[in-house]
C-alpha cells in the first residue's frame, strides 16, 4: 500500500440467498463513481430459468443514489453462481475486469466443455488486471492484488480501507475456501491469505459469500484484524503446513458446488449466455464422467 491518505469509500452489500452470494457495490463519496463487484445472474437450476431480480436490485441502489457506475469486477471465475457482469455492462455502459489468469482458466474449461469456439485470451473482458494494477474510481483507486489458491485467477480489490476478498476468505466463523477445483492450491491460498492479512488491522474486509451458520444473520463486513483473531481457519494455524493439512483434509469431504457446471460455461464467457440454438433457445452444457471422484453427497 501506498503512504498517501487512505480513503473510507461507502460499501452497500446485497445478499442472494439462493447461492449465499454477497455482491457489493462500492463508491467514492465525493464524485459518486462507482464499481459493482460480483454481481450474480439468477439461476433456477430446476427450470433452467435465469432472470436479472439480484441485478436490478443493484441498479435500482445506483439511481437512488445517484451513482455513476464505472467498473463491473468479477473477482474470480465464480464457480457456483452465474455472473450478471455482461448484463450489467449492457445497462451502464461501464467496463467489465478480470485478473490476467483467467484464460488459464478458460482453456481448462473449454477442453472440459468442448466448445471450441469459445475464445480462450480474457477478450470478454475490457480490463484484465495485473497484480497491484490500479484503476481510478473518482477520487479513489482499486488496486488489484492477485490471490491464487481458490482458483489460478483470483483478485482481491482494494479500495481505500474496503478489502473484497472474494472467496479467499470467509466470515471469522466460517474460515477459508476450498482449494480444490481445478488450479487450485491450498498452500498459494496460505500464502494469499498471508498477504491480505498483512493490510493494516482496521481495513475492512467484504467476502464473497456468507454461509450464515448456526442460522445467524448475514455478515457483510469483517475486519483485517477481527481474521487474525478469530478466524476458525486462520488463527489457530502455527504453519504453512498446518493449514495444508487442514484444507486438503476438509477439501476431500466436500461436494462439487450443486451450479458448478452450469455456471462456469457462462462465466467463462464473461456472463454471456452461450448462443441460441436454430430454434432460438440457448442451452447449457452438462459433461458426462468428466470428474469421476467427486464426492457424492
Amino acid at each position: 500500500m501506498s503512504t498517501e491518505t487512505i480513503m473510507k469509500p461507502d460499501v452497500e452489500g446485497f445478499f442472494e440467498a439462493r447461492t449465499f452470494s454477497l455482491q457489493y457495490v462500492v463508491s467514492d463519496p465525493a464524485t459518486r463513481k462507482c464499481a459493482i463487484v460480483d454481481p450474480v445472474l439468477d439461476y433456477e437450476e430446476r427450470s433452467g430459468s435465469t432472470a436479472t431480480r439480484s441485478a436490478d436490485e443493484i441498479l435500482r441502489y445506483v439511481e437512488a443514489n445517484k451513482l455513476e457506475v464505472q467498473w463491473i469486477l468479477d473477482t474470480h471465475v465464480h464457480a457456483d453462481h452465474l455472473t450478471a457482469s455482461h448484463y450489467l455492462k449492457q445497462k451502464t455502459g461501464a467496463k467489465t475486469a478480470i485478473g490476467e489468469e483467467v484464460p488459464e482458466i478458460q482453456k481448462f474449461w473449454t477442453s472440459v466443455y468442448n466448445t471450441p469456439d469459445v475464445a480462450t485470451d480474457g477478450s470478454q473482458w475490457d480490463r484484465l488486471l495485473k497484480d497491484r494494477e490500479k484503476l481510478p474510481l473518482g477520487e479513489c483507486t482499486i488496486e488489484a492484488m492477485l490471490s491464487p489458491g481458490h482458483t489460478p485467477a483470483s483478485l482481491t480489490y482494494i479500495v481505500g480501507d474496503a478489502v473484497f476478498v472474494h472467496d479467499t476468505l470467509f466470515a471469522p466463523d466460517y474460515g477459508t475456501a476450498r482449494a480444490d477445483f481445478p488450479g487450485g492450491d491450498a498452500a498459494l491460498l496460505w500464502r494469499s491469505i498471508e498477504a491480505i492479512l498483512s493490510l493494516p488491522d482496521h481495513f475492512r474486509v467484504f467476502t464473497g459469500h456468507d454461509y450464515l451458520p448456526n442460522g445467524r444473520e448475514v455478515w457483510f463486513e469483517s475486519t483485517i484484524g477481527e481474521h487474525k483473531r478469530k478466524n476458525i481457519h486462520v488463527a489457530p494455524m502455527k504453519s504453512e503446513a498446518e493449514f495444508v493439512a487442514m484444507r486438503e483434509a476438509r477439501d476431500k469431504t466436500l461436494a462439487m458446488p450443486k451450479l458448478i457446471l452450469p455456471s462456469l460455461q457462462v462465466n467463462m464467457r464473461g456472463g454471456v449466455l452461450p448462443p441460441p440454438e436454430s430454434n432460438g433457445r440457448a442451452y447449457l452444457k452438462i459433461p458426462l464422467d468428466a470428474f469421476p471422484h467427486a464426492v457424492w453427497d
